[in-house]
């Protein structure tokens, strides 16, 4: 740690004082053999600090030591925190989510055809969508994002200063286009029960692409849990890490830049801890395999 803090521009003395150690003891220390742990450890500590910074502060133990990993270094758990603590360094903790859409138990309501069964045996199979806020000086933001729950995947998002059916069909309509869905392709498209998701123009245009509309129960976070994981996610990594916010454009900006890290970059735990985009990568190559033959 002495030495850390040293690199960082702070003298022997006050670092000792603070410590309770004189400086005496610190030299002795310094001229010993290095131990292999710490041969070790002054291997390793570099790159946990790259890969800390590279995710902008957000990995905690479990993400680093899995990108270690990825990069053929091996460290264990209890390592990994021994070292940031050492560092000083943490990833973030999501708090709690508020809900932002408005339920609506008189308006007529597609079925929940997904039951709390968040799993897709291949990319657009099944989608899930929600809505969150952003405080800004200006007045407050709101983000829909559209999930794939095959790959975890953000494939749609808008933002906007209002909560209208506009903000949600349009982050659908940006996931039908990137995504190029068809007609008939056994879409589903799962959401909560808010007036936004339930509305006409929502559903008939879940209808015109001949996909179907789920929506979960009333005011219960578990029928929608998967998106709301990832309005946490987007809170903590993002907006309380960066902010406070300007304006809707400054909030914009922002989160391009996080969805495009987000998907192509961030090891996600459900996925083993491999991106997005590899995880579909690697599953249409799958594909793409021929059998060996007998």
């Amino acid at each position: 740690m002495i030495d850390h803090l040293r690199a960082k521009g702070l003298g022997v003395d006050p670092v000792c004082r603070e410590l309770d150690l004189s400086p005496s003891t610190y030299f002795a220390r310094k001229k010993r053999p290095k131990s292999a742990r710490r041969r070790r450890d002054e291997q390793i500590v570099p790159m946990i600090e790259q890969i800390h910074v590279e995710s902008g502060g957000t990995y905690g133990a479990r993400r680093i030591t899995r990108a270690l990993r990825r990069k053929g270094a091996e460290v264990a758990r209890c390592t990994m925190e021994r070292l940031m603590a050492e560092l000083g360094i943490e990833g973030v903790i999501r708090g709690q989510r508020r809900r932002t859409t408005v339920s609506e138990p008189s308006a007529p309501r597609p079925p929940d055809l997904v039951e709390r069964d968040f799993t897709a045996d291949g990319p657009d199979q099944l989608w899930v969508a929600d809505m969150t806020y952003v405080r800004t000086w200006s007045g407050w933001a709101y983000v829909a994002f559209v999930l794939d729950m095959f790959s975890r995947m953000i494939v749609g998002w808008q933002i906007a200063n209002h909560t209208r059916t506009e903000l949600p069909l349009n982050a659908l309509e940006m996931a039908l286009w990137l995504r190029r869905i068809k007609k008939g392709s056994g879409l589903v498209h799962h959401s909560d029960r808010g007036s936004q998701y339930v509305s006409i123009r929502c559903t008939e245009r879940l209808s015109d692409i001949g996909a179907s509309a789920s929506v979960g129960s009333v005011a219960d976070s578990y029928d929608n849990a998967m998106a709301e994981a990832l309005n946490g996610t987007f809170k903590a990594e993002l907006i309380e890490m960066q902010g406070p916010w300007k304006d809707v454009e400054q909030v914009e900006r922002a989160i391009f830049q996080w969805i495009t890290w987000y998907n192509e970059e961030r090891l996600h735990s459900a996925l083993d801890y491999v991106p997005p985009t590899e995880y579909e990568r690697d599953f249409w190559q799958s594909l793409e395999q021929v059998p060996q033959s007998a």
